[in-house]
């Protein structure tokens, strides 16, 4: 089918813009590469056709170059893509770009939204678990745990309205190969508020509420396996993603599942003796099954590295989601092992050497945990982000995991100087949280995203 395209030179961009043209993140679907006259330098990639919110791929044969000519860009209105037409598009990075009303923007109202409770969740947990408290302390978690519940109901209205006002995208959000891989955090935010809920609002002797908060356990632990080996079949059956387009968010999906142990770890030691157990080897293997699998990512992560370097700078904050896996696997092997009854006489071993072992492992994972973390933060000082994204919240939750096992570790080895370090560790957490939020407050009213080409409902990378 014909389509009408208008293509853009240099002149026709507005001269404020045109110096930093090159700088800007453009979606891959939307640039044709021309051959160059040296074979060499050619590349030949698959065919590209593809539908994201207001955008359609029309390029079926893509060839890419050293060197890229004149963009044309496409863009189509609900009501222009049921009559075939085809507008042409505007630049999405222009500051004077058209406004689009809530109808239009709640369909870029994207899964990686959760990130936004999940990191809210996170910061709750972390002032809980300060080593030096002071009056107040808690009065301002149980605050931020409220505000917490809030920030995620609005969120889960707002992703409701979505797919209520625009019919199929319930389906077409979650099979999107790169949207689709944000779906964990909506269960990674419950992770988050089923662990406040048992710090802060259930009482040390409430029988019911105990109950209450380990069926939720099962319930968490029943439908993230199904999410762990749902999602990653449907990837391997139905995406072809190389080693180049590989992304830390590759790791999402087998992250709730591991913070069962997590979950475990602060709710067994509240629980009946009959309970706790279960619930300690549940969460046990559910940790070592995230684990294992992240592990296994981190092999393509690094190869992917090694191969095409790091990312672009829009999505150098995401590499912070490899700081998660072993620094919350820490947290939850030093809780569970603390979690252990004392009057449960038929382990194999004593439980004072379990408390060992698991100190031990802890300390090995922490280091993974930092190797991460200094690879994120030398990657994003070195050519820091110009756009905001949704991805950036993952310089906070997996910190806070980071944050959250150091205190748990400078505890068990009774160390004042970590306990320390860790008191500046939160107080940057804080203040991490604060500048992310406020560009992400900021990125709503400028529409810098819920707009067209500019979320996690497009493939830019």
């Amino acid at each position: 089918m014909a389509q009408s395209t208008q293509s853009l030179t240099w002149d026709d961009l507005p001269s404020p813009d045109r110096a930093d043209f090159n700088d800007r993140e453009i979606p891959k679907q939307f640039v044709r590469f021309d051959d160059d006259d040296d074979d060499d330098d050619t590349e030949r990639r698959r065919p590209e056709t593809s539908y994201t919110g207001h955008t359609r791929t029309l390029s079926t044969d893509v060839t890419r170059t050293n060197t890229p000519v004149p963009v044309k860009l496409y863009a189509d209105t609900e009501k222009d893509a049921e009559n075939n037409i085809s507008q042409p598009a505007i630049d999405i990075y222009d500051p004077n770009r058209p406004k689009l009303s809530i109808r239009e923007r709640l369909q870029h109202f994207t899964w990686a939204w959760y990130t936004l409770p999940m990191s809210t969740g996170g910061l709750s947990l972390l002032i809980f678990a300060q080593p030096y408290q002071f009056n107040g302390l808690k009065s301002i978690g149980l605050a931020v745990y409220i505000i917490n519940i809030i920030i995620f109901s609005i969120v889960t209205i707002s992703m409701i309205t979505r797919f209520f006002l625009h019919t199929g995208e319930m389906v077409r959000s979650i099979t999107h190969p790169r949207e689709g891989f944000f779906l964990p955090t909506f269960f990674l935010s419950i992770a988050t508020i089923i662990t406040s809920t048992q710090r802060y609002a259930i009482p040390e002797n409430h029988v019911t509420l105990k109950w209450a908060i380990q069926a939720a356990f099962w319930v968490y632990v029943a439908l993230t396996s199904v999410l762990a080996v749902g999602q990653y079949s449907y990837v391997f059956a139905v995406h072809s993603l190389s080693l180049q387009n590989f992304m830390p968010t590759l790791i999402l999906p087998i992250f709730p599942i591991m913070l069962s142990g997590t979950i475990a770890s602060v709710i067994a030691a509240t629980q009946p003796e009959v309970a706790a157990m279960p619930i300690l080897v549940a969460g046990l293997t559910c940790q070592g099954l995230g684990m294992s699998v992240a592990i296994l990512m981190y092999a393509h992560m690094i190869g992917r590295l090694i191969q095409s370097g790091l990312p672009n700078r829009e999505h150098r904050p995401g590499l912070f989601m490899c700081v998660g896996p072993p620094a919350f696997t820490a947290l939850a092997l030093i809780g569970m092992a603390n979690g252990v009854p004392d009057s449960i006489e038929e382990l194999a071993i004593d439980k004072s050497i379990i408390k060992v072992v698991a100190v031990l492992v802890a300390i090995s994972l922490w280091a993974l945990s930092f190797w991460w973390f200094g690879i994120a933060v030398i990657a994003v000082v070195s050519s820091p982000p110009k756009y905001f994204h949704l991805g950036w919240w993952a310089m906070v939750f997996p910190n806070t995991g980071f944050t959250l096992a150091t205190i748990a570790i400078g505890k068990e080895l009774v160390s004042g100087s970590v306990q320390w370090v860790t008191t500046g560790m939160s107080i940057f957490m804080v203040i991490i949280y604060a500048f992310v939020f406020v560009n992400h407050a900021r990125a709503v009213i400028v529409q810098d995203i819920m707009y067209p080409g500019r979320d996690e409902n497009v493939e830019d990378h």
